[in-house]
């Protein structure tokens, strides 16, 4: 088990893209990582897009980025609501900031652009719908299906899944 004794904070909110979230989810309990699920609120039940459902441990107001190793933010709709939340935006630059591993696929570099994490010329990706928000971030387009540039481990869309697990659990695991 390659993740053992690693902390990784997996985003939720509603409209989660069921795939991105769950799969990942489990590929990093697979490899031993200790995961917590941390959306807006608590104990919160929210529905996938496709229908499926997942339950908050934990409010992002009340975890601190010293509290884990990564963070994982799914795509779907969730993303456009998450970055809604300062807690959420101040847990994300926060886990960034101490140097720490941050996972983004699909919508989810809407969470990264607003809580202030992209470098200006570093490489992302996610779904072609958020091409313009990351270049006018700052960052360069690469349409490819997943890899690490810095702290930030970048996934395209849904059929790129088990590309983004693979860069995603070699970055935590390296540190």
């Amino acid at each position: 088990m390659r993740l053992q004794g690693k902390r990784v904070a997996v985003l939720l909110e509603e409209g989660f893209e069921d795939l991105e979230f769950w799969v990942t989810v489990m590929r990093l309990q697979e490899e031993g990582a200790q995961v917590t699920i941390v959306g807006p609120e608590a104990k919160k039940s929210v529905h996938g897009k496709n229908a499926l459902t997942a339950v908050s441990d934990v409010a992002a107001a009340a975890v601190q980025p010293a509290d884990f190793d990564a963070l994982v933010v799914p795509g779907g709709w969730a993303p456009d609501k998450l970055r809604r939340y300062d807690s959420v935006k101040a847990l994300v630059r926060g886990v960034y900031a101490q140097g720490k591993i941050v996972g983004l696929i699909c919508h989810a570099g809407l969470v990264a652009i607003s809580a202030g994490i992209i470098p200006r010329g570093s490489r992302a990706t996610g779904s072609l719908g958020i091409k313009d928000d990351l270049v006018n971030a700052g960052a360069v387009w690469a349409d490819e299906p997943a890899f690490r540039d810095g702290q930030l481990v970048w996934g395209r869309v849904v059929a790129d899944i088990p590309a983004f697990c693979r860069a995603l659990v070699a970055a935590i695991e390296a540190g």
